[in-house]
């Protein structure tokens, strides 16, 4: 499923989750699944063309497994977080489904309240999985642990890296940038493009939300919104599946956000220097725009750059773009080079009657053979690095697409967007606030954190 608004504003899992004023969305027959007892129910985040897509996977899967009947379900939602209301919706109804798809914004809440741990299932098949641990970053295994348990086995995955022009960059006289250019260097080239570029160019791009937003330069500036810490245990599962990896003895049970960091003078900073590129003229106002809206105004060449992943690749090239028409680099340095990321997998539900046919899915969608067929092209970034090649990108590029696994790779540090159980309401507080602190004067920057700090404590504290 092309995935352009795959990070969009989760505001509506507010509703009855985290105690907000919001409804919960109505569900239409199209998001019901029924009560076919004869059958596994796998839930997807789309439509019911992007269901009848899937009949090569369910086709493949049952080749294998013939004795396992399976019936793939769209559930339509406007973004991630209509998604995982529905599907909350629909375990209220008793009619939920066996396996979800849960992207990092739903992987805590999911495994706080509705999903089912598979340590088990590794443990008992821990011989064929090796193949899938040893292609997999293992930044990207520890993004789905919770309190120590494994809940999902990644599919897919998208950082924050930065997309350009390559007319705008070559009218600037500029070049590619180094992999380790800085926030000056990043100011320095949307100068030049700004100079070089009709008045109605933009040279830097971006939108409000979690993903793409303020986070990658809190993480770069060595810093996020959220006190970050890790779960402790995994002691069960990095010596046994990453035993050569030298970052495995510093693995966790998982990553932990539990307190506002709104205060921290790094995060004033961050916001300061968002707020004057604004001003400048350099960056567009993030109250603008969403996730489609900036990939057709690249596409027209109205803008410089931009951050988005892997998922870029085909729409752009769906949008008229050749692949030596944009490119893509790392995350411009600053204290660090700390990217971000987001990825996806699916979720067994505790709910599930089809807990050992759940898994055998599961696992089949994680193989090499289900994955090709789940990514048969550059709509998002494969989490196996082996299928992240120079053929998966020949018809659509980028150019230096090695930047996509590369980030995992040379910045041992990326980690996913904060999503803790209560993110919904978390992401709602830091949306507002962005807006009060970057459209106004310098000075108000700290009460509009000082709003922040107050409403993340409030969010954080709510179930």
């Amino acid at each position: 499923m092309p995935d352009l608004t795959r990070r969009a504003m989760i505001g509506v899992l507010g509703a009855g989750v985290v105690g907000t004023a919001l409804s919960w969305p109505r569900l239409t027959a199209a998001d019901i699944p029924g009560r076919n007892a004869d059958a596994l129910t796998v839930a997807i985040f789309g439509t019911a063309q992007d269901a009848a897509g899937r009949a090569g996977l369910v086709e493949a899967f049952r080749r294998e497994h013939p004795e396992i009947a399976v019936s793939v379900i769209a559930v339509q939602g406007a973004d991630w977080g209509d998604f995982f209301a529905k599907i909350l919706t629909l375990v209220a109804a008793g009619t939920p489904p066996d396996v979800c798809v849960v992207a990092t914004e739903g992987a805590h809440l999911f495994a706080d309240r509705l999903a089912h741990p598979l340590d088990e299932f590794v443990l008992r098949d821990e011989a064929e999985l090796r193949d899938y641990f040893a292609d997999v970053h293992p930044s990207l295994i520890e993004s789905f642990m919770y309190q120590g348990q494994l809940y999902q086995l990644p599919i897919d995955f998208n950082a924050a890296n930065i997309y350009y022009n390559t007319e705008a960059m070559r009218r600037a006289g500029l070049g590619r940038p180094a992999d380790d250019w800085t926030q000056q260097d990043f100011l320095d080239t949307l100068r030049a493009m700004r100079r070089a570029a009709p008045s109605t160019f933009r040279p830097y791009f971006w939108t409000n939300r979690l993903w793409g937003g303020v986070v990658p330069w809190l993480y770069v500036n060595d810093t996020s919104f959220l006190v970050e810490s890790r779960w402790p245990g995994g002691d069960w599962f990095w010596p046994r599946f990453y035993p050569d990896d030298p970052s495995a003895t510093e693995r966790s049970g998982g990553y932990r956000w539990t307190a506002s960091n709104a205060e921290d003078p790094r995060v004033a900073e961050t916001f300061e220097f968002l707020r004057a590129m604004v001003a400048e003229g350099l960056g567009s106002n993030p109250a603008s725009g969403g996730g489609s809206e900036v990939a057709d105004r690249f596409a027209s060449g109205v803008i410089g750059m931009t951050p988005a992943g892997g998922f870029w690749a085909q729409g752009l090239a769906e949008g008229g773009m050749g692949p030596d028409e944009f490119d893509v680099a790392f995350f411009p340095r600053w204290r660090t080079q700390r990217h971000q990321f987001g990825a996806a997998g699916y979720s067994m539900l505790r709910t599930s009657r089809r807990k050992d046919e759940a898994w055998e899915w599961i696992k089949f969608c994680a193989s090499a053979e289900g994955m090709r067929l789940s990514i048969p092209e550059p709509s998002t970034t494969p989490t196996r690095r082996s299928l992240v090649d120079e053929a998966f990108y020949a018809g659509t590029g980028p150019r230096h697409w090695r930047v996509f696994y590369d980030t995992l790779d040379r910045f041992p540090t990326t980690g996913p967007i904060p999503a803790p159980p209560q993110q919904a309401a978390v992401e709602t507080a830091l949306i507002k606030n962005v807006l009060g602190a970057l459209n106004g004067p310098p000075a108000a920057v700290r009460p509009a954190l000082d709003t922040m700090h107050r409403d993340l404590e409030r969010a954080l504290g709510g179930r």
